[in-house]
């Protein structure tokens, strides 16, 4: 088995670009060896910055065409992702995205025919299953300590105003699309991992905050959905890119032998226990948006292993993004058309 490591090629220099290339790196699997951006960049600057040979490309065809690129990453804004996606399956490229995988669900329908007709592995930036709290919580759900999961809700609060890198961008519907694709679809996404059932049926409603601070957005920033899915479990979770309060990635998930909420829990299961007080979880919590502090290594790791080894990405596949952003899909109509929708209503192919 070759060990050569995995050459990276990033599209897009932003915010998100800078903390994959320091995770990729810090992988021993894989190294980011071309970057293309929209903007002029100096490879022997990019060189210095990261500390290892790399390439910047203005033209994204040639960069593509190259044959020493294993895999392409894609930072790039969200509405760029679908173009860039199917550009770099034909060109028999791998991939990561980061989220969410496109704003128009057709456009997420290219990118699946796109992947299973060049046979492309993908990794989606769903990176908080990797988190040391989700890994935690859901080792809690496998070993039965919370019996059968009946209800569920897993929360995204972190205000997204000026204060914020990504608000320039964040506000324009086309860039940002609701309070889920833009943020809350980790909170979704997470809520899907631990319930580990197919989704039936979602009802969301959505409003916005009357602050000022957050008018430039062209989409409603805040949202609930609630989830019924196939075994009967009921489910919520929101969405809040317009609050005034510290960032909170709130969980509760309540079974037949137990409780969970964020890192505290309590079962039946476990001889003893006091069910008048929490028993702590010594796990790092989801604290903050900065994506530096997002477990990206973790992620990009078990990637690059199940590359090596032909396998699918573990968790965060696209057939895994696919069923959330389908859920997305669903709930965001159901908002805008103020009716609950059925999964059925949104098509896979």
């Amino acid at each position: 088995m070759s060990t050569k490591k995995f050459n990276v090629a990033v599209i897009g220099y932003g915010w998100a670009a800078t903390a994959h290339i320091d995770a990729i790196n810090a992988t021993n699997e894989a190294q980011v060896t071309a970057v293309w951006s929209s903007r002029p960049l100096d490879s022997a600057t990019l060189s210095a910055k990261h500390g290892s040979p790399i390439e910047a490309y203005s033209d994204l065809s040639a960069m593509l065409a190259s044959p020493d690129i294993d895999v392409v990453d894609i930072t790039s804004y969200p509405n760029q992702h679908a173009a860039q996606f199917v550009a770099a399956a034909r060109a028999g490229k791998h991939i990561i995205v980061e989220k969410p995988l496109a704003i128009e669900w057709s456009e997420i329908l290219e990118m699946k025919r796109a992947a299973e007709e060049a046979g492309t592995k993908v990794c989606v930036c769903f990176e908080c299953r990797f988190s040391s709290q989700f890994l935690a919580t859901k080792s809690v759900i496998d070993q039965g300590l919370l019996g059968s999961l009946h209800y569920g809700e897993v929360d995204y609060y972190h205000g997204i105003g000026p204060w914020y890198g990504q608000y320039r961008w964040n506000t324009k519907r086309e860039l940002g699309g609701s309070a889920l694709l833009t943020a809350g679809c980790h909170a979704l996404d997470a809520l899907l991992l631990c319930m580990n059932s197919e989704v039936e049926e979602v009802t969301s409603y959505a409003t916005q905050s009357a602050n000022p601070v957050f008018a430039a957005y062209e989409y409603q920033t805040s949202s609930t959905t609630l989830l019924r899915f196939t075994n009967g479990a009921v489910g919520k979770s929101a969405a809040v890119v317009d609050c005034l309060q510290p960032y909170y990635f709130h969980t509760h998930l309540v079974g037949s032998e137990g409780s969970l909420l964020d890192s505290k829990f309590h079962s039946q299961r476990l001889g003893g226990l006091d069910k008048g007080a929490w028993s702590q979880l010594s796990m790092k919590m989801l604290d903050s948006g900065d994506v530096h502090d997002h477990p990206y290594q973790t992620q990009f790791q078990a990637f690059f292993q199940s590359l090596r080894a032909g396998h699918d990405m573990p968790m965060t596949s696209f057939q895994d993004a696919f069923k959330t952003h389908r859920v997305i899909a669903a709930a965001d109509r159901s908002a805008a058309e103020r009716r609950s929708v059925k999964l059925s209503e949104i098509p896979v192919a």
